[in-house]
C-alpha cells in the first residue's frame, strides 16, 4: 500500500494539480466556501477527475493541525512524487545548481528555502532523511507551490552524497561565519552545490569537512547570523548574478 501525506493551502494544492495531478488521491474543500477561488479549484479538480470531498472547517482544522488551510487540503501519493538525484543530474543540459540543507528542523525555514530555490533556478534541494523536518504539510503551505517545482531529495548519508556530487565535478561550497573567504570575492562558476547548516548548530563536522570550499556572507550590522533561508537566498542570488555577468561578457 502506497504512503500518503497531506498538503493544504491554495498555493500548495493548485501547484500540485498543475505539476503532478496523478499523485493526488483526493481533494478536501470547506463546504462553507463558495467564492471564485474555490470554484476555480473545484473546476481544476473535476477536469482531472480527482475525488472531491466537501467537509466542514473543523475537519480541515483537525487534518491540517491548524486553521491555516484556507479551506482546502489534499492527500498525495508520495511514491508518485519521488525523484532521485540521478534522475535530476542525468537530464541536465546546463551546470548543476543545487542546495544542500544539513538538518533543517523548522518547517517554515524549509518552506522558505524551497521558495528561494525555485526563484533562482535550483535543480534540486538535498537533505538528510534523519534529523531534518522533511516535506510536511506546513512546508508545502509555506513553500507556496515550490515543493512541487523543485525536487526535494532526502538521502540516507549526506557526506556520501556530497562525495558523489564531487565525482560528478560539482563544486561543494559550504557557508560558515568563520570562513576566511568572503562570498562576493569568490568566483562562482560551473556546477555548484551550496551547503547550509541547521538553524542552531550549523553544518555537522563531517559535512563541513567534505566541502571543497567554505565562504562567509559579509555582514555590517550587529547580528551574528542570518536565517537559513535568507542565507540561501543571498548565496543563490550571487551565483545567479555571476552567471549572468559571465554570459554578458561572452
Amino acid at each position: 500500500m502506497s504512503a500518503t501525506r497531506l498538503i493544504f493551502g491554495f498555493h500548495a494544492v493548485i501547484s500540485r494539480l498543475r505539476q503532478n495531478p496523478d499523485s493526488i488521491k483526493e481533494v478536501f474543500i470547506d463546504e462553507a466556501r463558495h467564492d471564485q477561488r474555490i470554484r476555480s479549484l473545484i473546476s481544476m479538480t473535476q477536469v482531472r477527475k480527482i475525488q472531491l470531498i466537501s467537509c466542514d472547517s473543523d475537519r480541515l482544522d483537525r487534518m491540517a493541525g491548524s486553521r491555516r488551510h484556507q479551506g482546502v487540503a489534499a492527500t498525495v501519493d508520495t511514491a508518485l512524487a519521488y525523484v532521485s538525484l540521478d534522475d535530476v543530474l542525468d537530464t541536465l543540459t546546463e551546470p548543476a545548481r543545487l542546495l544542500v540543507l544539513d538538518g533543517i528542523q523548522d518547517p517554515h525555514n524549509l518552506g522558505a528555502c524551497l521558495r528561494v530555490a525555485d526563484a533562482f533556478g535550483v535543480h534540486a534541494v538535498i537533505a538528510p532523511k534523519d534529523r531534518a523536518v522533511g516535506l510536511t504539510a506546513t512546508v508545502h503551505k509555506v513553500a507556496s507551490g515550490a515543493a512541487d517545482t523543485v525536487p526535494y531529495i532526502a538521502v540516507t548519508n549526506l557526506a556520501r552524497t556530497l562525495r558523489t556530487l564531487k565525482d560528478r565535478n560539482i563544486w561543494i561550497i559550504g557557508t560558515s561565519d568563520d570562513a576566511d573567504q568572503v562570498l562576493n570575492d569568490f568566483r562562482l562558476d560551473g556546477s555548484i552545490a551550496w551547503v547550509l547548516g541547521s538553524e542552531e548548530k550549523g553544518m555537522r563536522r563531517l559535512t563541513r569537512e567534505t566541502c571543497d570550499q567554505l565562504v562567509r556572507i559579509p555582514m555590517l550590522g550587529s547580528v551574528e547570523s542570518l536565517n537559513v533561508s535568507v542565507s540561501a537566498g543571498i548565496c543563490l542570488f550571487e551565483t545567479y548574478r555571476q552567471s549572468q555577468q559571465s554570459q554578458n561578457e561572452l
